[in-house]
């Protein structure tokens, strides 16, 4: 069952959209500034007031010191709960007199409640001693001290906490977003008493399936090149928070990834010494090396006793897939209290002080601000402060962007979602009913040196907004092929896991397929004075929008397996079927549903040489052009399977 919550920040938003219409909303920005400015120095002022900083080191099970810093309540009348995150990218500031930023988050809010606020340098980063590994895997039978994994590194320092930190009540928290999150589903695993509640937000999860470096088996090269030619390098204990250079110039990053041609290219550019780089390139399938580092097996180790609240992002462009499938892994594994929030955020967007918008794409309230009142404070409170009640936290608190609405489910997926196949038809229509002819199909040609953009504008890095962005540019492209409905005559609302189902044949031996869920919005459709410029019109032209609900890509070879990716025979028919992250989103009335497919997504995703092969070793003499047919007929009927709720 479903429960629609409408929540607006009435006073405020329509405050906002009174002052648009006068041309004061300038005006109304500063007042706004100086507002969260003022704000900011009072929350600054108090904390300093009524906090002492202390920095440690905590010897873990091996004799490894792990660096902590920790903000102490100066309250001495009562026992305070402990809140903790672990961190690859540095606990700084560094030195007792620096303080974070505490005073700019929602953790502003954690110390006015007399938490007792506790960052960790996680093993071999920064200010910590031992060896660091990425996404270092579980050790689910560890007999001597030297086994040691994230899990026990935290067991370790949660013991030393709880034990020697003044005036704690003997129950620790943990949380962290992205890889932090990561760390927060390990600390799950640790199993020591105090540790009673858990929050893994935008966790990585499985870097080959569907998180940051991997989807479905496509290398997604341009965040991945990114981030390590930053993080990769091993760095000396040091509190100096630099990072050495980007290992490419500042420039077009369709025109660089082109010109760059390889993943070999690639390599060489990255420097020998980082040695996850390597080390994906030598795992190029689903082998037992990316199994050991997927935290879904070993989410069963979850004490009864400890809670999770897994919390992500509809549009994150970097672990979407980490939110919904740790929260389903959780549910099918463990026992204890598991609960799912998803937002319309960007990554970590749910953190920051507004979620109101993201791109072109508005929400009508502060979805952020909301969350972090109702869902993530009341959630640790309640099981580290025994405050409140967990009544008013549903089993999953889903936001549905289309109608702006947060809906509260007993189960998700939802209870009355019905999986109902959309056609594709030819002529490029879309249907619910099944095409009867025979021998339609649509055709059109991959070529690798003109792969199809991400997004339509030039930049240097990878947008977040591109999870919402208008397809129109895409839709326009010879080798896009898009299918539409019929205008909706009532409104749509899906929820759940989108499916495609598609029967193709191919002129090589191996493509990528993408396939794109788009939400068009009426011709004549704008936000109105609620978006305007200056001339007083809308700032986008939202009349016939095409905004991306959700799109994946899977590499063709690995259709079968992802462990034993086999080739296309050339010609053949064969079904591509694969499962698009979960949505939670409704088609309007007088809007339509369309579904775009290609075979490129440059360069969020590397390029096939669509030929059958390691992609990692590929020459520029590999890449050829591919035709691929997407049959529509009454024996191969391509469709797309939607999560409808009635």
């Amino acid at each position: 069952m479903a429960r629609i919550i409408v929540y607006r920040l009435i006073t405020t938003y329509s405050y906002q959209i009174f002052m648009k219409r006068t041309g004061l909303f300038f005006l109304f920005t500063i007042l706004s500034l100086s507002f969260v400015l003022a704000q900011n120095a009072q929350d600054s002022l108090w904390i300093v007031q009524n906090y002492e900083k202390k920095e440690i080191f905590i010897t873990m099970r091996d004799g490894v010191r792990l660096f902590t810093s920790i903000y102490l309540p100066k309250d001495t009348t009562e026992e305070h709960p402990i809140l903790m995150v672990r961190t690859p990218y540095s606990c700084a500031p560094y030195g007792e007199d620096k303080w974070r930023s505490f005073w700019n988050s929602i953790h502003r809010y954690y110390m006015h409640e007399g938490y007792i606020m506790v960052s960790q340098d996680v093993r071999g980063r920064w200010m910590s001693e031992g060896e660091f590994m990425d996404v270092r895997p579980f050790n689910p039978s560890k007999k001597h001290i030297t086994d040691i994994d994230e899990a026990s590194d935290t067991y370790d320092a949660i013991d030393w906490l709880v034990k020697n930190l003044p005036n704690n009540n003997g129950r620790v928290g943990v949380w962290g977003i992205s890889y932090p999150g990561f760390y927060s589903t390990m600390a799950a695993l640790c199993g020591h008493p105090a540790l009673k509640a858990v929050s893994p937000q935008a966790p990585v999860t499985d870097w080959f399936i569907g998180d940051d470096w991997h989807h479905n088996g496509t290398f997604f090269q341009m965040d991945a090149f990114s981030f390590y030619s930053r993080f990769g390098y091993h760095r000396p204990r040091t509190s100096n928070q630099s990072s050495r250079a980007s290992s490419y110039p500042p420039s077009d990053n369709y025109e660089f990834f082109l010109e760059t041609a390889t993943l070999s290219d690639l390599a060489a550019m990255m420097d020998d010494s980082i040695t996850f780089w390597k080390q994906m390139y030598q795992h190029p399938n689903y082998d037992t090396w990316w199994k050991a580092r997927n935290v879904r097996n070993f989410v069963d180790q979850i004490p009864d006793n400890t809670a999770t609240l897994v919390v992500g992002g509809l549009f994150d462009a970097e672990d979407c897939y980490g939110a919904w499938s740790t929260y389903e892994a959780i549910e099918k594994k463990a026992k204890n209290d598991n609960k799912l929030v998803m937002g319309p955020w960007s990554h970590g967007q749910w953190a920051t002080r507004d979620g109101s918008k993201l791109g072109n794409i508005e929400f009508g309230s502060n979805t952020a601000f909301w969350y972090q009142n109702e869902i993530e404070i009341p959630f640790f409170n309640y099981y580290l402060k025994d405050k409140g009640s967990l009544r008013s936290l549903p089993e999953a608190t889903i936001f549905f962007t289309g109608d702006n609405q947060w809906r509260e489910f007993d189960q998700w997926p939802p209870l009355n979602k019905m999986d109902k196949p959309i056609y594709l038809l030819p002529g490029g229509k879309l249907g619910w009913i099944k095409p009867t002819a025979t021998g339609n199909f649509t055709e059109y040609i991959s070529q690798p040196a003109k792969p199809v953009p991400y997004t339509e504008d030039v930049h240097f890095n990878r947008t977040t907004s591109y999870m919402n962005d208008d397809q129109r540019f895409a839709a326009r492209r010879p080798d896009v092929l898009v299918f539409e409905s019929e205008e909706l005559t009532e409104d749509l609302t899906l929820g759940g896991t989108v499916i495609a189902d598609l029967l193709v044949s191919i002129s090589s031996t191996d493509a990528d397929f993408v396939v794109k869920l788009i939400d068009v919005f009426p011709e004549t459709f704008d936000y109105g004075s609620e978006n305007p410029n200056r001339s007083g019109k809308p700032s986008y032209p939202m009349g016939s929008y095409q905004m991306l609900v959700r799109g994946e890509i899977m590499q063709g070879k690995y259709r079968k397996s992802f462990e034993n990716p086999i080739p296309f025979e050339p010609g053949k028919i064969e079904q591509v079927k694969f499962e698009l992250p979960d949505v939670a989103h409704t088609f309007q009335k007088e809007h339509r549903i369309m579904i775009q497919i290609q075979s490129s997504w440059f360069p969020l995703a590397d390029r096939n040489p669509q030929k059958f092969m390691n992609i990692y070793e590929a020459s520029e003499n590999d890449f050829q052009n591919a035709s691929i047919r997407i049959y529509h007929e009454a024996l191969n009927s391509s469709r797309i399977i939607l999560p409808v709720m009635n």
